[in-house]
């Protein structure tokens, strides 16, 4: 089963540092990346950049119109061509399935601010540890958003506040 995760970081650059530790892993085997998808928002931006991780996807990838409907509705920004007019709202209906909702995507709208930035990411066969191990350092990511069950999200946030 994938996994899709947020994580918000405290600074404009700290997820594209993210995607190439995810990078790393994934061409270590220590993680399958099923889609990934970077936000960036430097302080002097008023609108976040959105670039899809190509170089990281394997056969799994979610479609452009995904990223591009869950982007819209986050910050407004047509990412890929999709709409974010009736059409958006009516798939809308779709992100609940994956648990992304409305209290979600206020969520997220309100944390992903100029002067940060966020990694979206969809894995499988992660080596927890590992993983843990790579990321560790002096600001760790804040996990917004997973479909794990509570008692796996429980075990994540806490390997990586221990990190």
């Amino acid at each position: 089963m994938a996994t899709l995760t947020i994580w918000k970081f405290d600074t404009a650059e700290g997820a594209d540092h993210a995607a190439r530790t995810l990078e790393s892993l994934a061409k270590s085997r220590l993680v399958a990346v099923h889609d990934a998808a970077v936000v960036t928002w430097p302080h002097d931006r008023k609108k976040p950049k959105i670039r899809q991780l190509h170089d990281l996807v394997g056969r799994g990838a979610l479609t452009g119109a995904f990223w591009g409907l869950l982007f819209g509705l986050l910050f407004l920004v047509p990412f890929f061509g999709a709409a974010v007019g009736a059409a958006a709202g009516a798939a809308g209906g779709k992100l609940v399935d994956v648990g992304i909702d409305d209290d979600l995507l206020r969520e997220v709208r309100d944390r992903v601010v100029p002067g940060t930035s966020a990694l979206f990411v969809l894995t499988s066969g992660a080596v927890l540890d590992k993983v843990r191990d790579a990321f560790a350092g002096p600001s760790p990511p804040e996990l917004l958003f997973t479909n794990l069950s509570p008692e796996q999200e429980r075990s994540l946030r806490e390997m990586f506040a221990d990190a």
